[in-house]
């Protein structure tokens, strides 16, 4: 096991998903105004699924990397979906861009999926790291809509 690896690839969305959230410090606060629906989770929720989440999102990432070779494409949809959920929190919590978000997680979704997919392809287990991640994304784009939906 690559240690040094294995903590910059964990640190990499950890750290995307921070700064993110960093510039979208008013969150609490917008969500607190929006009309929402009977399925939405607490505010407290989302930072420990996030961490969660970046953290498979990093092991998974790891496991890719250790096989180093056949890796560009499987690479790149990750790097799309990490940049589509870096920009997502901004859009819709600082510009309060609902439906823009709502395209922009679609988005994110489908590139999660594309990443599972081509993860799976190199090492099962990094593929699969992905399922909850997906999941997540499937819920938090049914409330996006929801949300835009009742605040138009």
């Amino acid at each position: 096991m690559d240690i040094p690896k294995l903590i910059i690839s964990i640190a990499i969305p950890l750290i995307i998903g921070g700064i993110s959230g960093f510039f979208s410090k008013n969150a609490k606060v917008v969500f607190d105004k929006l009309v929402k629906p009977s399925f939405a989770p607490p505010p407290w929720l989302f930072a420990p699924v996030w961490t969660i989440l970046y953290f498979l999102m990093g092991v998974s990432l790891y496991r890719v990397l250790k096989f180093g070779q056949d890796t560009k494409s499987a690479l790149m949809f990750f790097g799309i979906q990490l940049f589509l959920n870096f920009i997502w929190s901004p859009i819709f919590f600082i510009y309060e861009k609902r439906l823009l978000a709502l395209f922009v997680i679609i988005l994110l979704l489908i590139f999660a999926i594309l990443t599972a997919v081509s993860f799976y392809k190199i090492d099962h287990l990094a593929g699969l790291l992905f399922i909850p991640y997906i999941l997540w994304l499937s819920f938090a784009t049914l409330l996006n809509y929801s949300l835009y939906y009742l605040n138009r």
